[in-house]
């Protein structure tokens, strides 16, 4: 695509007459990732004591925090890439680990190179008995999200050497390690919130069959997952693994400018996906199908969204501004598991609901269609997964995307601590006042 031209900005400051001119940085597609940088503004100064302009961005709605290769989002025509290669066809044709390695590596991998990454991750997923331990001490009802959050942090304690984030070999290690412990911490939390033994790892299952296993075995010698049910999970796993500069992958690249170790940075980036704007979104869907509750109220209920009494959860989208490309591919899916599970009331109510609002125009005009979290709970829920574990598996997948970015800002030679600027609206300086005098 060719590059437009000028390749300058000139900005003027109507304040003093002044004026600057910043060079604008292109990325590979010029129509959506042209930037200035943002250092220039510094230099629109009122007079010599001026600290220079700032720029105010809430939300970090119109900032690039760094430059990436991972991922492409383009929200205006539901485009998802994940190094070149669109989610619809990965989400098609690969396994999970085999998006995971090049999502870090950069490339998809050869038969030889997916066999020994494969082997390597089957081969970490046993976790220290300590950490065992550690899991016991909370309560029984504890929410696997905190305990998850929490257990990945107190890894750090077990690889000491992973604060050498400079160390290439280091580096590899722990991202292995990560990404083999996530499904086991993650079914380890989910067997302590009901009360039952911990299983391990069974190392001659795959990726998403070995978390069905540590998740759902009881008595039997050998589990056998369902292969539809393991091959959804596999394709959520896909779907969630990356997604540019959200909330929790900034949250990991600021913890990790610091250069944190990773464990204490997927920790906080976890945290950030707990919340019920980012990670527990598809819960609050399964909620709103719950309260809506049968297909003859849907009508009645779309009427209170557009009244201003509710939001529809689970459409409309930060970024994407026609379609989310995930869930045209998760839809399918959830078809296929339900076939094998039994159809779900839920699922007619999501169907009715998704009829209506794609013909109304209040939804159409505002471009609120289903995202991809729409359908993801109801596909969890038919594999028997309660609601307080959608956003762990969440932060399962999404590991692979932090642990990506997070090796990329590492490489990256412009990389500096994060330390963002504030625009303060506080008091003056004020004479301090003894207590005695105080009114």
């Amino acid at each position: 695509m060719p590059t437009p031209a000028p390749d300058t900005v000139t900005l003027l400051d109507d304040r003093t007459g002044q004026r600057t001119e910043s060079t604008v940085t292109y990325g590979t597609y010029p129509r959506y990732g042209a930037a200035i940088p943002a250092i220039d503004l510094r230099t629109l100064k009122v007079d010599d004591d001026d600290f220079g302009l700032l720029t105010y961005d809430p939300g970090f709605m119109n900032t690039a925090s760094c430059r990436s290769a991972i991922t492409f989002v383009d929200g205006d025509r539901g485009i998802l890439l994940h190094r070149g290669y669109t989610i619809e066809e990965l989400a098609e044709r690969s396994t999970f680990l085999e998006v995971a390695y090049l999502l870090l590596e950069g490339e998809l991998p050869t038969a030889d190179q997916l066999a020994d990454w494969t082997h390597r991750v089957t081969h970490h997923t046993i976790v220290h008995e300590s950490l065992k331990k550690f899991m016991d001490g909370f309560r029984y009802d504890a929410h696997p999200m905190g305990m998850l959050v929490s257990t990945v942090a107190a890894l750090s304690t077990f690889y000491p050497e992973a604060r050498d984030v400079r160390d290439g070999a280091s580096r590899a290690k722990q991202i292995q390690r990560l990404v083999a412990k996530m499904p086991t911490i993650a079914a380890f939390a989910y067997r302590h919130s009901i009360g039952m033994p911990y299983v391990y790892p069974d190392n001659d299952l795959s990726y998403t069959g070995n978390f069905l296993n540590m998740m759902f075995r009881m008595t039997e010698r050998t589990y056998l997952p369902n292969p539809v049910l393991e091959h959804a999970l596999d394709v959520l796993f896909i779907l969630h693994a990356d997604h540019e500069q959200n909330c929790s992958t900034s949250v990991m690249r600021s913890v990790g400018s610091s250069l944190a170790d990773p464990y204490v940075a997927v920790a906080a980036a976890s945290a950030a996906l707990s919340g019920p704007l980012h990670g527990g979104a598809n819960e609050q869907v399964l909620r709103m199908l719950e309260t809506i509750g049968s297909t003859d109220q849907v009508p009645k209920y779309i009427e209170r969204v557009k009244a201003g009494e509710f939001r529809l959860m689970g459409f409309g989208h930060r970024v994407y501004k026609n379609h989310d490309p995930r869930a045209t591919v998760i839809k399918k899916i959830t078809e296929q598991v339900l076939a094998q599970t039994g159809s779900s009331p839920l699922l007619d109510v999501a169907v009715e609901l998704e009829r209506i609002a794609l013909e109304d125009d209040y939804f159409v005009e505002r471009k609120l269609y289903p995202n991809v979290d729409f359908y993801s709970g109801l596909i969890y829920q038919a594999i028997g997964l309660p609601t307080t574990m959608f956003s762990v598996l969440f932060a399962i997948a999404r590991t692979v995307g932090w642990l990506a970015q997070w090796q990329e800002m590492l490489g990256d030679p412009e990389l500096k601590i994060v330390r963002p600027r504030q625009v303060y609206t506080g008091e003056d300086t004020r004479t301090y006042v003894p207590i005695e005098g105080r009114g």
